[in-house]
């Protein structure tokens, strides 16, 4: 199982699409194990939905869509950087000059430059490690969904908070993540 999810991460780093630019793959970023989503799993996702996108919360977890839609399609960077092409922004730890504690939640950002009170973009640089999990870069600090979850206005929806957690302290179910083409 761990041979096919690597296989589509790589494929889904290798595919091109509609809302990135020349070059760019994008995908979701889906947790491995689906937890209470059996159907469809979480990803990434921007709260809001259209014109309603709210770019000023926490990013968190959502139950994957069919598609990829303008609030969950991402681009991992060569800089390491998961960046939504929809938005032109990037997943930014919220922190202090430079550094975040467990516990962190997740923001959008500009991609790019200093970033008041955040420092410059090193909250914004992730690994994807052998393990599957995404790890901010220079820390042990990994990219987590909350233990529970909750309907969204849809009943038929859940969602889950997303924050960075000590990578030797989180559940690996919470914490191991696959870049995927939905289909």
């Amino acid at each position: 199982m761990h041979k096919l999810l690597l296989t589509t991460a790589i494929c889904a780093m290798t595919a091109g699409s509609a809302f990135g630019q020349s070059g760019e793959s994008m995908s979701h970023l889906q947790l491995i194990d689906r937890l209470d989503r059996p159907q469809d799993g979480y990803c990434l996702d921007i709260p809001g939905t259209g014109q309603n996108l709210r770019l000023d919360v926490p990013v968190f977890a959502h139950n994957c869509k069919r598609g990829l839609t303008t609030d969950s399609a991402v681009v991992f960077t060569d800089q390491g950087q998961i960046r939504f092409p929809s938005v032109d922004r990037c997943l930014t730890v919220a922190g202090v000059n430079g550094t975040a504690l467990p516990g962190t939640s997740t923001l959008l950002r500009g991609c790019s430059g200093s970033i008041p009170f955040v420092g410059d973009t090193s909250l914004q640089r992730f690994e994807l490690s052998d393990a599957g999990q995404m790890v901010l870069a220079g820390t042990n600090l990994c990219l987590s969904v909350g233990a529970e979850s909750d309907r969204t206005f849809s009943s038929a929806d859940r969602w889950r908070a997303l924050y960075v957690e000590d990578c030797d302290v989180i559940t690996p179910e919470r914490s191991r993540w696959a870049f995927v083409i939905p289909g």
